[in-house]
């Protein structure tokens, strides 16, 4: 790898151990192996590194989430339930599930979160993503084809994005009473159908 790489992979670690707030040039440096002056050059500032570092970051645990399931020991997409609830209640089981192993993303995406109102540049990062990762997230938690129904992924996308960002907060908060994969499963049969099954 050459400078620029090392810099992004050192800045991913720093992130994941201190946050965003708190890692300095001078932390990204020494993850990395490189030198200050290496920062300025390949990304322009330490804030346009944080922030791309933050996107890989934050895609790469989507990944672990959606791509990768026999990693959670999840089933394969070929073994996925045909049931739509089943196929959410799994997805759920697996984000849920990798909480223990993920909880420095979750913190980390909270306190980018809380950044944005002063942070015009991270907001913009942040923006750009967001179609993409909401295509993502129809597709896996409700089956549902970006390509074939963009304006129905477009929604479903919205709601499983809200739902992500509360359930993370639940858990950030109060873990022995935030709600389990059954739970929210339960909870969307309750509020499609009226009632839970």
């Amino acid at each position: 790898m050459g400078h620029r790489e090392d810099l992004l992979e050192g800045a991913k670690r720093c992130l994941l151990e201190k946050g965003y707030a708190r890692t300095t040039a001078r932390d990204i440096v020494a993850a990395s192996g490189t030198n200050l002056a290496s920062i300025g050059y390949h990304y322009g500032s330490k804030e346009a590194l944080l922030d791309l570092a933050f996107l890989q970051v934050t895609e790469e645990w989507g990944d672990t989430t959606t791509d990768a399931p026999d990693r959670l020991g999840a089933k394969t997409a070929a073994d996925a339930p045909e049931d739509p609830f089943g196929q959410f209640r799994e997805v759920w089981e697996r984000v849920i599930g990798s909480y223990g192993e993920t909880r420095a993303v979750w913190q980390l995406q909270l306190e980018v979160i809380s950044r944005i109102d002063t942070d015009p540049a991270l907001r913009k990062a942040l923006a750009g993503p967001q179609g993409d990762a909401r295509n993502g997230l129809a597709r896996t938690m409700l089956g549902i084809d970006p390509e074939a129904d963009p304006e129905r992924a477009r929604v479903a996308g919205l709601f499983c994005q809200a739902l992500l960002t509360g359930v993370m907060v639940q858990w950030m908060t109060d873990g022995e009473s935030a709600p389990s994969a059954q739970d929210l499963t339960d909870g969307l049969k309750a509020v499609l159908e009226g009632r839970v099954s």
